[in-house]
């Protein structure tokens, strides 16, 4: 442990935000929340990517505190060669213990090789570890529902089978954006029930929430509600 970060990590502490940051995860101790803001975290990111302590930091696994695992995932996001990052998150990935910080990084160099990515996607899709599967959704809605699309990718995530809350929760929120950008290739998933009760439900709710479904889409979608 880096004696000399996580006193820093306290000197940055809001206990208000502690409380309301627990109080979204769960599965995390608050003993191991510290309560700091997700931007003094990405600017902390930026300058300590610089340090050399840094690459210890990120070897040194796995961390304490919720804020360390939000740290190493800013500094992956600061890394700028396409392998280095996927390898860097393959590492991180099996460490992720809740979905704030599994949602939280987007490494941009991912963007830079979209289909080598894919292939990556489909080994997290496959993980039998919640977040490292989360992550994989996440990937897919982040970079794949615009002009990357495929009918495929609905495919991959319909199939996905999970009683974790927090893998049936990112499959609902993967279809409710996909409903908001691709509708037509989407819809069919809904109308015909290919999800189970549950995340249906929930893939509903999420879409008639969302300012970027239509109103006669909303009204549509509230009439495939399974009672």
């Amino acid at each position: 442990m880096d004696k000399k970060l996580i006193n820093r990590l306290f000197e940055m502490q809001d206990l208000k935000y502690r409380n309301f940051s627990h109080s979204l995860m769960p599965t995390v101790d608050k003993e191991k929340v510290i309560g700091v803001r997700t931007p003094a975290l990405r600017k902390l990111a930026k300058e300590f990517s610089k340090d050399e302590r840094s690459k210890n930091f990120m070897s040194s696994l796995p961390h304490v505190y919720y804020e360390e695992n939000n740290l190493h995932a800013f500094l992956i996001e600061q890394i700028t060669d396409f392998e280095t990052a996927v390898l860097e998150t393959d590492r991180f990935l099996p460490y992720v213990d809740n979905w704030a910080t599994c949602d939280c990084m987007s490494p941009k160099a991912f963007k830079k090789d979209l289909d080598r990515l894919l292939t990556k996607i489909d080994q997290w899709l496959s993980s039998s570890h919640t977040y490292t599967v989360r992550y994989g959704i996440c990937t897919l809605m982040r970079y794949y529902l615009d002009s990357r699309f495929s009918p495929d990718f609905l495919k991959k995530v319909a199939e996905i089978r999970s009683d974790e809350y927090y893998v049936k929760m990112m499959i609902a929120w993967y279809f409710a954006t996909a409903l908001a950008k691709q509708y037509d290739a989407t819809l069919p998933y809904i109308s015909e029930k290919k999800l189970d009760k549950w995340t249906h439900n929930k893939a509903i709710q999420k879409a008639i929430e969302s300012y970027r479904v239509t109103d006669e889409h909303k009204a549509y979608l509230k009439t495939l509600k399974i009672k």
